[in-house]
């Protein structure tokens, strides 16, 4: 089948239907919604059998849905109508909400509905439920929208309109911790809860606080995160921007240094934690977004390092429930007094991160990723000795859609070891998503397992105890200090991240800024002014046609 699929943004819905879709055999291709226009002209050429739109800001043009089969992705329940659904379903505490996928007619989101799927809700941001269970459920109800003969029409439905920053207002008189944390859920990622002259984002309670104070007021923090103090507790607040257009979303209290500076350290949310259990040490960093900032990646390495120190024979990396690592942290270095100084200085810190995890010689190392990774975050994942992923992961092991980036974290190195170098030329080239089969297909991971997070991290567990109890366990340790030491011989680990090094200078400091241009735009959200065409495959016909 002929699939156009038409989007805002090439975000993670998009990502995972684009790599199911493909994975079924359908001829898939995209288009960014950027004007009336563009969107006639891409189903022109593409003569789609189908149109499905997972995530748009706008209405599809008449011309197009009263001709075409356009299906648009509701992240709401059946009946259910408006623009922030999920924002609703979190900040009115549901506990069970849905994805239905439904045709686009001139009322919005009243058309007939051809699939849908409910779910439980969990107590969780609006991103992690979206990047989790709504993704989920919309793989499933689209097949089946793809699959129905005939539509239905609901019963009954309801319209929620677009919720304000009114309605997202913390009353810090009044809202106890669980309705604070309500509001700041539903607001994730975009826009945020809306505070005086700032944004607040990332909450999570604070429990154990050794302070107090009125409800409002800022009464201590631990390294980026502020606490504020609740009728009935107090939250972290993780990260916040000023009220400025185009300002940046950043640790809090880089944020609210003022604030922070007078602040007492207590302990709290970490951002990097360790827990041991049958001969395995597992190590978490549910970093926000999956980024690592220069001092996250140094603080990594120490932990990583201090875990090699215990009397265990396997380490997990097992990164966070949302993402396992994007790489580099294009916030921070967004931010810095000269980003491409400390893009240098972020590069290096990952690098040697990565070098730790491949130079380790006392223990077996295990990737276990139960979210999403990008760029420098997969190769990160290959410095380890096997690599696991929960089904449904999404990985872009590539780096040039950020300016044309080169990347490190030795992926020279790691890369072509994995699955040669032909097949590491054509996957850091095509720049797009691969789902966890077709990352099993090309070598870049040895396993994929678990429906949820909590199955995934069940049998990630019960694999490392296996792992660890091994008999042999001794002979595969001395095995891989001596493949490492025949690798060092034929290529130092060295002479590869010099290579890598030379072509990240040239992107940091040289003439071409496109890597300094695509992460301003990235940062700051800036809609695509057109469709790149390894994503808009009909672009690419016509002009083969053409030719």
């Amino acid at each position: 089948m002929r699939i156009l699929m038409l989007a805002h943004s090439f975000n993670s819905l998009t990502q995972r239907l684009w790599v199911e879709l493909g994975r079924a055999g359908h001829d898939v291709s995209l288009e960014f919604d950027v004007s009336d226009a563009v969107t006639i002209e891409a189903v022109e050429l593409a003569k789609p059998d189908v149109i499905i739109a997972p995530f748009l800001k706008r209405a599809i043009p008449e011309t197009v849905w009263r001709r075409h089969k356009c299906l648009v992705v509701h992240p709401g329940p059946l009946g259910d109508r408006g623009p922030a659904a999920l924002d609703w379903a979190i900040l009115e505490g549901h506990e069970e909400w849905g994805v239905t996928v439904l045709q686009a007619e001139a009322e919005m989101d009243a058309g007939p509905v051809w699939a849908h799927r409910r779910f439980a809700m969990r107590t969780a941001t609006k991103s992690s439920l979206y990047r989790n269970e709504v993704t989920d459920a919309a793989v499933d109800a689209v097949f089946e929208a793809l699959r129905v003969a005939e539509p239905i029409r609901p019963e009954r439905t309801w319209w929620k309109p677009a919720m304000t920053q009114a309605t997202r207002a913390i009353d810090w008189d009044t809202d106890d911790t669980a309705a604070v944390l309500r509001k700041l859920r539903a607001s994730d990622g975009t826009p945020g809860v809306r505070d005086g002259g700032f944004y607040l984002h990332d909450g999570a309670a604070a429990d154990g606080l050794n302070v107090c104070g009125r409800p409002g007021q800022w009464i201590a923090r631990q390294g980026g995160r502020l606490a504020r103090a609740t009728t009935d507790g107090a939250v972290w607040i993780g990260h916040a921007r000023t009220a400025e257009p185009g300002s940046l979303k950043l640790p809090a209290a880089t944020v609210l240094a003022d604030i922070a500076a007078g602040l007492p350290e207590q302990p709290g949310h970490h951002d990097i934690w360790y827990d041991e259990k049958d001969g395995v040490g597992t190590l978490h960093f549910p970093f926000h977004n999956g980024a690592m900032s220069t001092e996250q990646c140094q603080r990594l390495r120490e932990a990583f390092l201090a875990a090699t120190q215990r009397p265990t024979k396997v380490v997990v990396l097992a990164g966070g429930p949302d993402f396992w690592c994007n790489g580099i942290h294009l916030g921070t270095i967004e931010a810095a007094d000269s980003p491409a100084d400390e893009s240098w200085r972020n590069i290096n810190a990952m690098n040697d991160l990565c070098e730790a995890i491949i130079t380790c010689s006392s223990h077996l190392t295990v990737a276990a990723m139960a979210g999403n990774a990008g760029a420098g975050g997969v190769f990160m994942a290959l410095a380890a000795d096997m690599v696991l992923a929960r089904t449904g992961v999404v990985l872009n092991p590539h780096y040039k859609g950020m300016g044309n980036l080169y990347g490190s974290e030795y992926w020279t190195y790691l890369l072509p070891k994995r699955c040669g170098t032909a097949a590491a030329q054509a996957l850091t080239l095509a720049r797009l998503p691969i789902g966890t089969e077709e990352a099993r297909d090309w070598g870049l991971i040895d396993a994929a397992f678990g429906a949820s997070v909590a199955e995934f991290r069940a049998g990630v567990e019960a694999f490392a105890a296996d792992l660890a109890a091994k008999p042999d366990i001794g002979n595969h340790l001395a095995g891989k200090r001596l493949t490492r030491l025949a690798d060092e011989a034929e290529k130092s680990l060295a002479a590869y991240r010099a290579e890598e090094l030379e072509h990240m200078k040239l992107n940091f400091y040289g003439f071409d800024p496109s890597y300094h241009v695509a992460r301003w735009n990235f940062i700051r959200r800036v809609p695509k002014s057109r469709t790149p065409l390894y994503l808009a495959r009909h672009r690419n016909k016509a002009q083969t046609t053409s030719r």
